[in-house]
C-alpha cells in the first residue's frame, strides 16, 4: 500500500507543480516584454484564470471521485454515467464561458478594475484564455480520470508537458514573433489542448475503464460532482481572489513596494500550495477506492499517510523559508532594492509559517470528499480558503498593519485545525467499522 500511495503522490506533486509554472512563466515574461501596464492586466486577470481552472478541477475531482467509488461497488452502470456527466458539463460550462469571452471580455475586464492603457490589454488577454476554456475543463476532466483509472503515470505526463509547452511558447510568442498580451494568452490556452491530446492517449490505446453511456439526470450529476469537488475548487478559486484582497490591502498599508513584496511571497507561496494540491490529487483516488470496497481500515491508513507526509512538507517549506528568505527574495528582485528585500524576507518567514497548518487542512478536507462526506470537505475550504482568511486579513491589517497581513495566513490556517481535527476523526475511527 504504501509504495502504491508514494507513487500516486510523487507523480502528482510533481505535475501539479509544474501546473503551477502557468501563471510564473505569463508574469516573468509578460513583465520582461510588455512592462508594468502588461503586468498589471495580466494580474488583475488571475480570478477568471482561476475560476476556469477550479471549475475543471471541481468537475474532474468530483466526477472522478463518484466514478472510483461506483467501480469499486461494482456498479458500473453509475460509474459510467460520472465520466459522461463530467465531459457534458465540462464542455457545457466551457463553451458558456468561451461566448462570454468573445463577447463580454471589455465588460469582464472593467469589472476586475481595468482601466487606462491595462483596459485593451486586459481585454485581449480575457477574450483569448476564455476561448479555450472548453479545454481548460475537458482537459482537468481527462486527468482526473486517467489518475483515478490507475494511470498516474500518463496523467503526471500531461500536466508537465502543457506546463513546459506554456513555457516555451511564452518566450516564443513574446520575444521572436512579438505577438503581445495576446502572445501570453495564445501560449496559456495551447498548454491545455496539448495536456487534452496525450490524457487522450489513455483511451486511444483501449486501457480505460470508463465509457461514455446515456447521460441522466444532468442536474442531479452536477451536484454530486459539485459536493465531491467543491473543496478542490474553493482551493484553486479562492486562492486567486485572495490575492486580489492582499493587494489592495498591500497598497493601501505600504504602497506599490508592498505590492512587489506581496507579489514575492504569493508567487512563491503558489508553488507551495501546489505540492499540497498534488499530495491530495495523489490520495483521493486511493481513498475513494478503499472507501468504495467498504475497506475502512484502508482509509484510515491512507489517510494517516497523507497527513503525515503533509506535515512533513509543510515542515520543510516553513523552514526553506526562514533560512533562505534572501536568496528566494532575490529571485524576483532584479535590480536589488533593499526595501523590497527586507519586507519580502519579512513575509516569507511570516506567510510560510502557515504551511505547517495548510498541509494538513487541506488533506482533511481532500479526504472527507474521497469518502463522501463532502458537507464537511466545503466548510473546511471555504472558511480556510475564503471567508476566514479574507475576514483575519481585514482585521489584522487594522491592528498591526502589515505585519498583520503577513500573519493573517498563518492564524487561518491554524484556527481552521481546531474543527479539521475534529472532523477527521470520521476517518480515523474507520479503523473500527
Amino acid at each position: 500500500m504504501e509504495r502504491t500511495f508514494f507513487k500516486y503522490i510523487s507523480l502528482n506533486m510533481l505535475g501539479t507543480l509544474g501546473l503551477s509554472g502557468y501563471i510564473m512563466a505569463d508574469t516573468y515574461f509578460v513583465a520582461n516584454r510588455l512592462g508594468a501596464d502588461g503586468l498589471a492586466a495580466l494580474n488583475l486577470a488571475i480570478p477568471v484564470f482561476g475560476l476556469v481552472n477550479g471549475l475543471g478541477i471541481l468537475l474532474g475531482m468530483g466526477g472522478a471521485t463518484r466514478y472510483s467509488i461506483c467501480r469499486y461497488q461494482e456498479d458500473h452502470p453509475r460509474a459510467h454515467r460520472a465520466f459522461t456527466m463530467a465531459l457534458l458539463w465540462g464542455a457545457g460550462l466551457g463553451l458558456l464561458l468561451a461566448l462570454l469571452g468573445a463577447f463580454a471580455a471589455g465588460p469582464i475586464a472593467g469589472l476586475l478594475g481595468a482601466e487606462g492603457d491595462s483596459l485593451p490589454l486586459c481585454a485581449v488577454y480575457l477574450r483569448t484564455v476564455l476561448m479555450f476554456a472548453p479545454c481548460f475543463l475537458l482537459n482537468q476532466v481527462m486527468i482526473a480520470f486517467v489518475r483515478n483509472d490507475g494511470n498516474p503515470k500518463l496523467a503526471m505526463t500531461a500536466m508537465l508537458t502543457g506546463s513546459l509547452a506554456n513555457i516555451v511558447l511564452d518566450y516564443l510568442f513574446l520575444f521572436p514573433l512579438d505577438l503581445g498580451i495576446f502572445g501570453a494568452a495564445l501560449a496559456t490556452g495551447t498548454a491545455p489542448v496539448i495536456g487534452l491530446c496525450l490524457s487522450s492517449l489513455h483511451v486511444l490505446t483501449g486501457r480505460n475503464q470508463f465509457r461514455p453511456t446515456v447521460p441522466a439526470a444532468p442536474l442531479r450529476a452536477l451536484g454530486d460532482m459539485a459536493g465531491l469537488g467543491s473543496a478542490a475548487f474553493i482551493n484553486e478559486f479562492t486562492s486567486c481572489m485572495v490575492i486580489a484582497v492582499y493587494n489592495m490591502l498591500m497598497l493601501r498599508a505600504a504602497g506599490t513596494i508592498g505590492v512587489a513584496a506581496y507579489g514575492v511571497v504569493a508567487n512563491l507561496a503558489l508553488m507551495a500550495l501546489s505540492l499540497f494540491t498534488g499530495l491530495s490529487q495523489g490520495a483521493q483516488p486511493l481513498v475513494s477506492q478503499a472507501w468504495g470496497r467498504g475497506d475502512r481500515v484502508q482509509v484510515a491508513k491512507l489517510f494517516r499517510l497523507a497527513l503525515g507526509t503533509a506535515l512533513a512538507v509543510g515542515l520543510f517549506l516553513a523552514l526553506l523559508a526562514f533560512f533562505a528568505a534572501g536568496p528566494l527574495a532575490a529571485l524576483f528582485n532584479r535590480d536589488g532594492d533593499p526595501v523590497l528585500a527586507q519586507m519580502a524576507q519579512e513575509g516569507l518567514k511570516l506567510y510560510f509559517i502557515g504551511f505547517l497548518f495548510a498541509g494538513p487542512n487541506i488533506i482533511v478536507a481532500a479526504c472527507l470528499g474521497a469518502a463522501e462526506q463532502p458537507r464537511a470537505s466545503f466548510l473546511l475550504s471555504l472558511f480556510r480558503g475564503g471567508v476566514g482568511i479574507v475576514v483575519m486579513v481585514l482585521v489584522m491589517a487594522i491592528l498591526f498593519g502589515v505585519t498583520g497581513i503577513w500573519l493573517a495566513f498563518p492564524l487561518t490556517e491554524a484556527l481552521t485545525l481546531i474543527p479539521a481535527l475534529n472532523a477527521s476523526r470520521k476517518l480515523l475511527r474507520s479503523d473500527n467499522p
